[in-house]
């Protein structure tokens, strides 16, 4: 089912969970063994660290990666002596994290991994060229809400979201942190091209800046936004147009823009992308009432949704249920119950 949504679309993709055990190993497993079945050969890796037997913070047992013969993976050095996997490595890299540099190797005879990818974007960049280079056709990306870079567009063509019971006990809940979830993915993209070079200048040097209507640049002197809401809305001119910030979006930031001047309904808000935001749905839509608007340098290409209507702390909701409510909220987006092996569409798998 995954599986049609990518080949012969996308070479890299890159799978986010909302929250830990939200599915999302359970989704990475079906697209192995779908990718297996019609002999696509993929590579798999990860910023941050999944695949272990126990979740390091919870304890909850969690499932394990589990790969076929011939896949690639990119992971680090002590993590791939805790699988049963037999790994021959193709290449070592210079890139450090404190579990050892990441190498890059072939799965040699089936078996269990965990996976450790690099600690930056620029490095993952670099290990999905190496990987592609290596043969494989797909390379799949293992993310979290923690860690939702991993979605970032600049490395990743599309993305799947995985989603589930453990949000909350209540199944309208979950339904609408996920629908929320999609709409930031979704948040409308600068169209102008002389704009997005000024911005894309601006992210790349990570640069707080305003600009106005005739395209001038002013950089604030903020090494972050967060706990700078209020310098910059001091800041904000009659003529201003744009916002830029490279970094996190987060509640408090917008809060004292707005307490500070009035001129914020007449900016847009502009940040990389839907992953770089960090405010709960109801905030979110308190603020567009308000007229705060916010748009994105990259939008992001959804193109499904796993549901996990299981939680690891004894509860669970009904799967068919579960995933007509998701689907009656979120249109045009293949939603996966890939444990049930459900699917409801309204789009061609």
């Amino acid at each position: 089912m995954l599986l049609n949504l990518i080949k012969d679309k996308y070479k890299t993709i890159s799978i986010v969970g909302m929250s830990k055990n939200s599915g999302k190993t359970v989704a990475l497993n079906h697209l192995i063994n779908e990718a297996e079945k019609s002999k696509i050969p993929i590579g798999i890796t990860s910023i941050g660290r999944d695949g272990e037997f126990k979740d390091i913070i919870t304890e909850l047992e969690k499932p394990r990666i589990y790969v076929d013969k011939g896949t690639i993976i990119a992971s680090t050095e002590e993590l791939l002596k805790l699988g049963s996997a037999e790994i021959e490595i193709l290449r070592t890299t210079d890139f450090r994290t404190p579990l050892g540099n990441i190498i890059i190797g072939k799965v040699k005879s089936n078996g269990n991994i965990e996976i450790g990818g690099p600690q930056t974007l620029a490095e993952m960049k670099e290990i999905i060229d190496i990987m592609h280079c290596l043969g494989a056709e797909i390379v799949i990306m293992d993310g979290a809400l923690d860690r939702r870079s991993s979605a970032a567009p600049t490395i990743s063509e599309a993305t799947i979201l995985s989603t589930g019971a453990v949000l909350s006990r209540d199944m309208n809940k979950v339904v609408e942190q996920t629908l929320h979830a999609v709409k930031l993915f979704n948040l409308p993209a600068i169209e102008d091209k002389r704009v997005r070079d000024i911005m894309s200048n601006s992210m790349n040097e990570n640069k707080i800046e305003l600009i106005d209507k005739n395209l001038n640049v002013n950089t604030l002197s903020l090494p972050t936004a967060i706990g700078g809401g209020k310098n910059i809305g001091g800041r904000i001119k009659d003529d201003s147009k744009y916002l830029v910030i490279p970094g996190s979006l987060v509640k408090d930031t917008i809060e004292d823009i707005i307490y500070t001047t009035k001129r914020f309904k007449y900016i847009d808000i502009v940040v990389n992308d839907g992953t770089k935001i960090f405010i709960d749905y109801r905030d979110f839509i308190r603020f567009q009432r308000l007229g705060v608007k916010i748009k994105v340098l990259h939008p992001i290409d959804l193109i499904g949704i796993t549901v996990n209507p299981y939680s690891p702390t004894g509860y669970s909701f009904d799967p068919i249920e579960f995933l007509e409510k998701m689907q009656a909220k979120i249109k045009d987006i293949p939603i996966v119950d890939c444990e049930s092996e459900l699917c409801i569409v309204h789009c061609a798998l």
